[in-house]
């Protein structure tokens, strides 16, 4: 029996995905569970396993291109008719959940609910994803200008990566960017590369995107940032004291991070504020708090999942949390749904041996806090040096909301959370 593998749905805000990577070829058997192919969206990477054994006997959708959500991508011959439906491809995070909260599966594309029929002049009627129309609609490109667009995926259709090139070209000739710029783009749109000497090398879906949010922050947030040192004593004797019985339990080590997480979280419900968005001329204050952690993908790209309802968790909780989002970010089996509606986040450069930084804003949040490496350092306590952990904590804040006092008191709150914490609070 022939069953339709589809392009499945990771998350509600995703409407396409692009074929990064097919690890079966035409003819090659394929065992349930087994990964099938690797898929980029908007928001992350994934590799989507079969949820059928039998053979891959057609590959529909070719790598590098983009179909919607619910799209025919390969058929599955099945010996025997085992499992007998159609197929939606499922989502990998199925597997690392428990069983009674909800996973997300891939749906079928209803007609209507991921398109928008858009006059095309003499050429006829043409579709958009609201992904395409979003950024169109954000880099003003009008819908009269959208037509005139060449469209590299599947039936012609404009694909996120036609936006982007369509961008640059534009941008190229003069739109929107004073001459120097301009002409500095062009100078590097002609250079020529000696291939003995330099390695030319394309940038992933992942990078693009880094890129992409890491400008738009820039351009939307007015950054500024306060620094400060935190004395991390209490916490790596009790790390210390507890490691093996936390292993046996938990399975995993318990580190620096569940104990500044639980902290942010507390100096969150101290000053609301923080925990809060800007949308146009209004704040939205959260009455939860999601805490984003940024994981760093091996050395070429950063994401942050986030630990939803980090509020109702204690720090047991948020250590199991961290955990389970970073061994699924690093195997590519993270939603879309995953890595969005964080109100703070945190970067931990401290486990690469840096002692400080400055980062970038995650948006929509208004502060991300950043963790430097913790280390012996000699420090003056009731005039006596003495040997204590210390750690420098940093907090970049936009300044559009947080101002510097608020900024300032709300960093110093983690830092005595940390330094006073309660042992109750661990399970």
């Amino acid at each position: 029996m022939q069953i339709e593998v589809l392009m499945p749905k990771m998350g509600e805000s995703i409407t396409e995905g692009k074929i990064v990577k097919w690890h079966k070829k035409p003819g090659e058997k394929i065992e349930r569970d087994e990964v099938l192919l690797e898929i980029s969206t908007d928001k992350v990477d994934t590799e989507i396993p079969s949820s059928a054994s039998g053979v891959l006997s057609k590959i529909v959708v070719q790598e590098q291109e983009t179909v919607s959500v619910g799209s025919v991508i390969a058929y599955i011959d099945t010996s025997g008719g085992a499992g007998a439906a159609v197929m939606a491809a499922e989502s990998p995070v199925e597997k690392s959940v428990p069983e009674e909260e909800s996973v997300a599966t891939a749906e079928p594309a209803v007609s209507g609910s991921t398109t928008n029929k858009v006059s095309h002049g003499h050429n006829g009627d043409r579709f958009y994803s609201p992904l395409v129309r979003s950024m169109a609609r954000a880099e003003g490109i009008s819908p009269e200008e959208l037509t005139t667009l060449a469209g590299s995926g599947t039936g012609g259709r404009v694909t996120k990566e036609d936006i982007r090139k369509y961008l640059r070209n534009r941008s190229h000739h003069g739109t929107g960017l004073p001459k120097h710029l301009q002409k500095q783009q062009l100078e590097v749109s002609k250079t020529s590369y000696d291939s003995r000497r330099e390695n030319v090398i394309p940038m992933d879906n992942m990078r693009e995107r880094i890129i992409e949010h890491m400008v738009s922050s820039r351009d939307t947030s007015v950054h500024v940032a306060a620094i400060t040192e935190v004395d991390m004593t209490k916490i790596a004797d009790y790390i210390a004291r507890h490691a093996d019985e936390f292993k046996k339990n938990e399975g995993f080590k318990l580190t620096f991070m569940p104990f500044i997480a639980h902290s942010c979280v507390r100096a969150l419900k101290d000053f609301p504020l923080v925990n809060s968005s800007i949308d146009g001329n209004k704040i939205v204050q959260h009455n939860y708090v999601n805490l984003g952690i940024a994981v760093a993908i091996e050395t070429t790209g950063l994401l942050v999942p986030v630990v939803k309802g980090a509020d109702e968790k204690n720090i047991t909780g948020l250590a199991r949390a961290i955990r389970d989002l970073a061994l699924r970010a690093r195997t590519k089996r993270l939603t879309g749904d995953d890595i969005v509606d964080s109100t703070f986040s945190i970067t931990n450069y401290g486990v690469f041996g840096n002692l400080m930084g400055t980062p970038i804003i995650n948006q929509p949040n208004v502060a991300i806090l950043g963790v430097g490496a913790v280390k012996k350092r000699p420090v003056v306590i009731h005039d006596a040096i003495a040997i204590r952990q210390m750690g420098f904590l940093t907090l970049s804040f936009d300044h559009r909301l947080v101002d510097g006092a608020l900024g300032g008191q709300f960093l110093e709150k983690i830092v005595y959370y940390l330094e006073h914490f309660d042992t109750e609070q661990i399970f």
